[in-house]
């Protein structure tokens, strides 16, 4: 893929995070999500590309924009796959809390898992601790290795994990290693990004998210030297039926980064509410400014970016 791509997508981020910010704490998750949706959606539409959406807002009956299956871009080359959430946190942005993001990921044809909407039993870990986890092993036994690895005791590990009734056993064990915990509303791909970040303090992530948000995420850690590990979790019959319609043809499998998002890959975000990785949209008079990321996985190089956006003179798509 052409280097120059990366900063087309944060174009991309960047008009879904401006989008939806100004839907920031009025409670109406809905509106905040069509918002972002149709920011992204327009200005992708305006790349050089010939790009499928394999993983977004749903299948085509549920979703009128970015479903799954989709195809943005111009139509010319280059062939690439899409993976996006135009607003990673619709609940966070609806009560005006913190890191939410616009995400969107990319990689040549056939390198992202075709995950399908349901859930995902997740490990994710910075490079310091890449390569020490196995998602097969019990949450005790991945804290004590990821200790092992970076240096510390188990009692100076923090483990991020989303704040879920189904995690009860696991915050019990987390808890009885001494490991420390940040509970989290929503968030999960920032969450697993700021496993790479030694100023967030957080070490691991554990847990079960989105399987979609576990494609996104991936993509990211591949880019800044990360790992992470993940295996389907169907809550139904029909989500079974579904995954093998996308051509998941083993219920069981752990599946490891590069299975996720294989390949060279790109990432971008924008910052919709501020965060521990990027600060959110803040608005001035006749406009605002953003704060973005940009990846590549193939060079490893990680570009942040302030931009100001000034109202009266938006880009015609």
């Amino acid at each position: 893929m052409d280097r120059n791509l990366a900063l087309e997508f944060i174009r991309v981020t960047e008009a879904a995070a401006l989008a939806s910010a100004l839907l920031m704490g009025r409670g109406d998750e809905k509106a905040a999500d069509q918002a972002a949706v149709d920011g992204m959606r327009r200005t992708l539409n305006s790349i050089h590309m010939a790009g499928t959406v394999v993983i977004g807002e749903g299948e085509r009956d549920e979703a009128p924009m970015l479903y799954i299956g989709e195809k943005v871009g111009s139509g010319e080359e280059p062939k690439v796959d899409i993976a996006l959430d135009p607003l990673e946190g619709t609940t966070i942005t609806a009560i005006g809390g913190s890191n939410a993001l616009s995400v969107i990921a990319v990689a040549n044809e056939g390198q992202f898992l075709h995950a399908p909407d349901t859930y995902m039993d997740k490990i994710a870990v910075g490079p310091a601790a890449a390569g020490c986890i196995d998602i097969r092993k019990s949450a005790s036994e991945n804290i004590r290795a990821v200790a092992e690895c970076i240096g510390r005791r188990p009692d100076e590990v923090t483990a991020v994990i989303l704040d879920r009734p189904r995690h009860s056993e696991l915050i019990k064990e987390v808890r009885a290693t001494g490991a420390r915990i940040k509970l989290i509303r929503d968030g999960d791909v920032s969450a697993a990004i700021a496993t790479c970040r030694e100023d967030t303090g957080i070490d691991i992530l554990l847990g079960i998210g989105g399987a979609p948000e576990g494609v996104i995420a991936a993509a990211a850690l591949r880019c800044v030297g990360g790992d992470m590990q993940g295996v389907l979790k169907f809550r139904n019959d029909e989500e079974r039926e579904r995954a093998k319609r996308m051509g998941v043809d083993d219920f069981n499998r752990a599946y490891t980064i590069t299975d996720l998002a294989g390949g060279d890959v790109m990432f971008a975000a924008t910052g919709v509410t501020s965060g521990d990785f990027l600060q959110g949209v803040r608005f001035f008079r006749g406009g605002a400014h953003t704060h973005s990321v940009v990846m590549r996985s193939k060079s490893g190089t990680v570009r942040y970016i302030e931009a100001t956006h000034h109202f009266d003179s938006k880009p015609v798509y």
